[in-house]
């Protein structure tokens, strides 16, 4: 049996009060669904001596649409946002019938993270910074000391690449892609203040640690731009069993069409395969003018040239690589057939 070492739990009442503890305490960690840290302390990856619990505070929760200067809206007009807490949990996001209305791609990609259990439990601002994921990482202490340990883990060297340069274990969280996709923006908050950045920019091609929060920092809040009507999306998962698993590869694609459905912009993400997702470039010179069905191989093509996977995980990476262009143009055909969102 694995048990979890011996720590100290905190339940702060107020944002305030758990931003002023991390500043106060390194060796603390905040905590919120849980679902990946403790099995991940019960490997020894992770030995805090205070955990900050963030579920039972109220600014973290609730789901809101606002208008640029903030206020309450109802329709996306004037450059409304939808505003999701960082503790709204998995499930919250799947099923809201708002997140359904604008942006399924979100409430797909959150309505497949692991189980029932896992989605009622975790949390959007959870999943966002969800620890990256390798063979050679998430082990137990006994097997990894066996091993030598490893870059990301009290070792020297990586075992996927043989050098102890970089760190390449998998980006395995769901919803980043799709909010990378939809232009999303998170709030980072911290006793010195707030920071707001692209979901794009939070993360790093760094698998010891792929984001740029630092340890006193906490996901307040995500903010994704309410899309206009003509714009489609779509989310694609691979994963070993459909049920419970981590994916495999994750797509995410966003089209934006004229009434004649012709694409005037187009955003393909692709996640699962190295330490941060990764947008496909070069779309804006093959896609605009032309219906998605039309592109659909060339835009496949591109992200397959622009995707190594490496075997930081048990499924060999060729495969990998190859379902890259099925995926993708799944997405693209899903889109193609779907009705544009409503105004």
């Amino acid at each position: 049996m694995l048990r979890l070492h011996e720590y100290t739990y905190h339940r702060p009442g107020t944002l305030a009060e758990a931003l002023a503890f991390l500043r106060e305490h390194e060796d603390a960690i905040p905590i919120a669904g849980g679902t990946d840290l403790m099995p991940n302390m019960k490997l020894r990856l992770f030995t805090p001596r205070h955990l900050v619990a963030l579920k039972g505070i109220a600014e973290l929760h609730g789901i809101t649409v606002a208008d640029a200067d903030g206020q309450p809206a109802e329709d996306a007009n004037g450059g409304a946002e939808m505003v999701l807490g960082a503790a709204v949990t998995l499930t919250q996001a799947a099923r809201d019938e708002r997140v359904r209305r604008w942006f399924p791609a979100l409430a797909q990609a959150a309505g497949q993270v692991g189980g029932p259990q896992v989605r009622n439990q975790g949390t959007l601002g959870g999943n966002l910074c969800l620890d990256t994921r390798c063979t050679y990482y998430n082990q137990t202490e006994f097997w990894r000391n066996a091993l030598g340990y490893c870059l990301k883990k009290d070792g020297t060297v990586c075992h996927v690449t043989r050098t102890g340069k970089k760190c390449v274990a998998a980006h395995s969280a769901d919803t980043a892609t799709a909010m990378i996709a939809l232009g999303a923006r998170v709030d980072l908050v911290s006793a010195e203040g707030t920071r707001t950045l692209p979901v794009e920019a939070f993360f790093v091609a760094d698998g010891q640690w792929n984001i740029v929060r630092r340890r006193d920092e906490l996901v307040a809040r995500i903010r994704v731009p309410l899309p206009a009507p003509g714009v489609r999306m779509s989310y694609q998962k691979v994963r070993q069993r459909n049920s419970i698993d981590f994916p495999l590869l994750s797509i995410a694609a966003v089209a934006d069409l004229d009434a004649g459905d012709v694409v005037r912009s187009l955003s393909v993400v692709v996640s699962a395969l190295g330490s941060r997702p990764r947008t496909v470039t070069g779309l804006d010179k093959l896609a605009p003018g032309n219906r998605l069905a039309e592109v659909a191989d060339a835009v496949a093509q591109q992200a397959y040239k622009q995707c190594h996977p490496l075997e930081n995980i048990i499924v060999d990476p060729e495969w990998r690589r190859a379902m890259v262009p099925v995926y993708v143009r799944r997405a693209l055909q899903e889109m193609s057939s779907a009705p544009a969102l409503a105004a």
